[in-house]
């Protein structure tokens, strides 16, 4: 049975024997591989959520290698995109790399460079999806606040004594304790500092740092702060 954990790498080429030679590959190598033969039939299978990344040919029928790593990029975005290509062609390689690719390699590819980029990409997509997890379950945690909660929350990472807060909003310094003690329970906040941790994330994403706007159910969109897939050199490391 098919774990939902494991890692997949997705392969779009409209030459079958590449496809079924980079499966057959990736397999000898442990991984499991998803093959299409267009960008359209790609986008047309149901959203995974779990490390993978996308093993694309930059010229395909319809929509080409690099509208397709656009969409990706835009929609799916804990899918890096590895290109392959059977023509060395320096502006498309460079209009890639700057749109994000973790690697450009030319056929015939050297499985060993194409292996290091494809396990840097999975290794990264992982950790996009578990900084996702983290957030929305952040965000769950602080939807359950009342009002009053999340004003005290907010005064009180601003570095207000409990006193300051029962001042500012008019009501007694121990109504002030009960909040906290609730609102430290319901974020599971060990500590006030881990308090101000939870809340900056929560202000960097009402701000543009994450999208806080996407719910659970959406989450493969979420924007999650740089990866490091973003330089040509990232796949080098």
């Amino acid at each position: 049975m098919d774990n939902p954990l494991s890692p997949v790498v997705y392969i779009v080429d409209d030459d079958i024997s590449v496809r079924e030679s980079l499966q057959h590959t990736f397999s000898t190598f442990g991984f499991r591989s998803r093959i299409f033969k267009s960008a359209t039939d790609f986008l047309a299978f149901p959203r995974e959520i779990r490390p993978s990344c996308l093993v694309l040919d930059v010229r395909l029928p319809g929509l080409s290698g690099l509208d397709l790593q656009r969409r990706v990029f835009a929609e799916r975005f804990a899918i890096p995109v590895i290109f392959i290509t059977a023509f060395a062609d320096v502006p498309i390689s460079v209009q890639a790399m700057k749109a994000g690719a973790v690697e450009f390699l030319t056929k015939p590819i050297d499985i060993s460079h194409l292996m290091e980029a494809v396990q840097l990409a999975i290794a990264h997509s992982g950790e996009a999806i578990a900084q996702t997890e983290s957030y929305l379950s952040l965000q769950r945690r602080y939807a359950t606040l009342s009002q009053r909660e999340r004003q005290v929350m907010s005064l009180v990472t601003s570095g207000l004594l409990n006193k300051q807060v029962a001042w500012k909003l008019g009501i007694c310094e121990i109504t002030v304790k009960a909040h906290r003690g609730r609102l430290m329970r319901k974020m599971k906040a060990s500590s006030l500092a881990d308090l101000v941790r939870m809340e900056s994330s929560l202000g960097a994403a009402s701000a543009g740092g994450t999208n806080a706007s996407v719910d659970a159910e959406a989450h493969p969109a979420v924007a999650i702060p740089d990866s490091g897939l973003s330089q040509a050199d990232a796949a080098r490391r």
